[in-house]
């Protein structure tokens, strides 16, 4: 009876299918899936995603011999039928070109500046934190348009991707000289040497406000917070589009010197913000339902993408 209703419905039609990321990512995947290649099947005349946080999108590069699994999932989006792809803030812009079809990667970062120019009020005190070096972009892109100065923290304490924590060494090498000359040496690599925690940047007396686009484990937050806090940063706020906010964040950010943790709803949290008060929602969905509206009235999409550089 789906199958039919959806056949009777679709036919011909514009298809916009909104789906957001659950605690289950595979189901939702599965779900995204089959509900695209109903639409195909059923002579639907285009079929557009939203999927505001795109599932997997930090496995978009290869490890050692890893899996890209953004790659994959593109794939098979494509294959399943979508004709047209809307999401937020990717991990890495280079995603994009994982699709053969139209990808419009929306930005947060106007609605998270108009937060902090709204909801602190001192926030001409504040500077913005890259919690590692990879982060820098991002941050120097939010200091530039809110005239704030900048600060990096690096060092040992920030490595939250650790080659030991997610089975990179599993299982374990085994060495063996079968098929290599005895003789014959491999040269390998010399392993990395972190430096002590420090942070590039005067925060003394000042609003640290740290800006990523995931938070997803919060250790290393929570990690860059406790140091801001004895370099004299007296407020310390963080910043991102995707609260994935997993396992037993809520509680971390409950007990840490995180002030306040301000995500958009991208990823349902409400279960969360119950655990920790901490945590507090920007929404987004005005920007989502005008791409949707210019979309479907065939109307250009770069009025959403006004002033986006290279480093957004």
């Amino acid at each position: 009876s789906l199958s039919l209703s959806i056949q009777e419905s679709v036919r011909g039609k514009d298809v916009f299918i909104v789906q957001t990321v659950s605690k289950d990512v595979n189901s939702t995947i599965m779900e995204l899936l089959i509900m695209v290649y109903a639409c195909r099947t059923s002579c639907a005349r285009s079929i557009t995603g939203v999927v505001p946080y795109f599932p997997y999108s930090k496995q978009c590069k290869m490890r050692k011999r890893g899996s890209i699994v953004s790659k994959l999932l593109a794939s098979m989006m494509c294959k399943a039928g979508l004709t047209h792809l809307i999401t937020m803030d990717l991990h890495q812009k280079e995603i994009q070109g994982f699709f053969n079809i139209p990808v419009d990667n929306l930005r947060a970062s106007p609605f998270l500046l108009q937060y902090i120019q709204e909801e602190i009020p001192d926030y001409r005190n504040a500077v913005i934190v890259a919690k590692s070096p990879a982060s820098a972009k991002r941050a120097q892109s939010f200091a530039e348009r809110l005239r704030l100065g900048i600060a990096v923290i690096h060092g040992e304490a920030q490595d939250a991707e650790s080659d030991l924590v997610d089975g990179r060494h599993s299982p374990p090498t085994v060495k063996t000289t079968g098929g290599i000359h005895l003789r014959l040496e491999i040269p390998l690599l010399i392993p990395k040497e972190k430096p002590p925690i420090t942070v590039v940047g005067d925060v003394g007396g000042r609003i640290a406000i740290i800006v990523d686009d995931i938070i997803d484990d919060v250790v290393s937050f929570v990690a860059a917070a406790e140091t801001l806090k004895e370099r004299g940063a007296y407020k310390i706020f963080v910043m991102a589009t995707h609260g994935i906010l997993s396992s037993d964040a809520p509680k971390l950010i409950e007990e840490s010197a995180i002030d306040k943790v301000v995500v958009t709803n991208t990823i349902p949290h409400e279960h969360q913000k119950l655990q920790c008060d901490k945590i507090q929602t920007v929404d987004i969905s005005i920007i989502l339902s005008e791409a949707i509206r210019r979309i479907y009235q065939g109307e250009s999409m770069s009025y959403l993408f006004r002033h986006i550089g290279l480093e957004d």
